[in-house]
């Protein structure tokens, strides 16, 4: 008896991701009966899923429940998981719901230029891996995050965004996308791993691309992968008091190819998700004015800012995914093995029957699935360390320049093409310009 978690069962020709041609004439093939696309599947991109992805999720449940069939990119069927307790019921049973995406049915109709492939086609990276492997792995990455200490990384945060803020804070006006919240997270990550200091903007800029919905998606992922295989070889010669070292040191059995892959997880969980939470929740201090007391110079609600956007703007708000290992039922739907299942983190952190009140505040609540959970949910102490950077970075930003105001309509922000990210393209500011943190402080002695 076959095991029906072994993506070997699967026909090579979709053991090879990305390595089936577009259908003949470029047009798209007719999906088998039963499958989502013939039940009214909703588009997961465009202009209209990006304008308003909340209105999107709540259409969709209305239309379809729970989990919903959907068309990614390219028209690729999906099932989108919206419900919080099926999402949590996907990412609790690795049984039924795996993660090798080998097993996926649909590898004959995915374009060998589709943007979602860096993230998507198997790989050596640890989040394909299963089992044993897999826990294997995950533990070493716990334990290399565990060794970072928190109060020097707030250290050097600080430094970091005095620094940054220095540069803009005497013109009065700034794009805190392009000057701020990309910045302090790159160069966080970069004292963390070990990066050399000349390679941390090329970095953040190829992660961020490569999650991005664009055709240059899979060629960022090799710009950053080329960076991380640098970064190996040079911390295999010369270890230090980085991440890196720790995790090559604690991974013996590891190829360098492995290697990559994990680091690339971990900086890709990092960084672009760090530096979105940083954007989400300062224009949500913007905007709303129930936290105005904190841009007068109080930084009491934060904390709660930052845990809102946690359940109401999440920086991750799609995750691909987990593909059925057998035939099996959820949320009403009938899901067939092979079968991709999205994660829909934002939607359930949105549920309807998790919030019935639509009054109820967020406040004191961390049960929101921003972080997925589960067996692959982030390593233990990423998000310890990604609240530690964020919340830094909105505290001396906020500091520095209390009367920060969005030199925009809301309505005209624009937002990134991206499946898995809710992020801000740019985000302009204006303020009263102020001195440089060194000069205030020999003004005031």
């Amino acid at each position: 008896m076959t095991n029906p978690q072994d993506p070997q069962d699967v026909p090579d020709s979709q053991n090879m991701p990305g390595a089936s041609a577009a259908p003949a004439g470029g047009g798209p093939v007719a999906p088998p009966l039963g499958c989502p696309a013939h039940a009214g599947a909703a588009l997961l991109y465009g202009p209209e899923y990006l304008r308003n992805p909340t209105e999107s999720y709540q259409r969709m449940r209305k239309e379809h429940g729970q989990v919903a069939p959907v068309l990614l990119e390219s028209d690729v069927p999906a099932w989108l998981v919206l419900g919080y307790r099926e999402v949590r019921q996907v990412i609790t049973d690795v049984q039924t719901f795996g993660r090798d995406s080998r097993r996926w049915n649909r590898w004959d109709e995915v374009p060998s230029d589709w943007s979602l492939l860096p993230w998507v086609a198997h790989s050596p990276m640890m989040h394909f891996t299963e089992g044993d492997e897999h826990r294997r792995r995950s533990a070493a990455v716990s334990d290399a995050l565990s060794a970072v200490d928190p109060f020097e990384l707030r250290a050097h945060c600080e430094r970091f965004a005095d620094w940054l803020i220095d540069k803009f804070a005497g013109r009065g006006t700034a794009d805190l996308v392009l000057d701020y919240v990309y910045s302090v997270p790159a160069l966080a990550m970069g004292q963390m791993f070990g990066l050399p200091e000349e390679r941390l903007e090329y970095m953040a800029e190829a992660l961020t691309v490569s999650l991005l919905s664009t055709e240059d998606a899979m060629a960022a992922q090799r710009r950053a992968a080329g960076v991380v295989e640098e970064l190996v070889r040079a911390k295999r010669e010369s270890p230090g008091p980085d991440i890196t070292s720790r995790f090559i040191q604690n991974s013996p059995d590891l190829t360098d190819e492995q290697l990559v892959g994990d680091l690339m997880v971990m900086m890709a969980a990092g960084m672009p998700a760090t530096s979105y939470w940083i954007g989400n929740t300062v224009r949500l201090m913007l905007t709303d004015s129930r936290f105005a007391v904190t841009l007068a110079g109080g930084r009491r609600s934060i904390g709660e800012a930052m845990n809102e956007v946690l359940w109401a703007d999440s920086p991750l708000q799609n995750v691909i995914g987990r593909f059925a290992t057998r035939d099996t039922t959820l949320g009403g739907q009938r899901i067939r093995a092979g079968d991709l299942l999205v994660l829909g983190l934002a939607a359930a952190n949105a549920d309807p029957l998790l919030w019935p009140d639509s009054t109820a505040g967020f406040a004191g609540n961390n049960a929101h699935v921003a972080f997925t959970g589960g067996d692959y949910g982030c390593p233990t102490g990423a998000p310890e360390l990604g609240k530690i950077i964020s919340e830094t970075a909105i505290e001396v930003l906020l500091d520095r320049i209390p009367d920060l105001t969005l030199a925009v309509a809301p309505e005209e922000l624009e937002w990134a093409d991206s499946l898995w990210y809710r992020c801000l393209v740019s985000f302009p500011v204006t303020f009263t310009p102020a001195p440089a943190a060194g000069q205030a402080a020999s003004d005031g002695s």
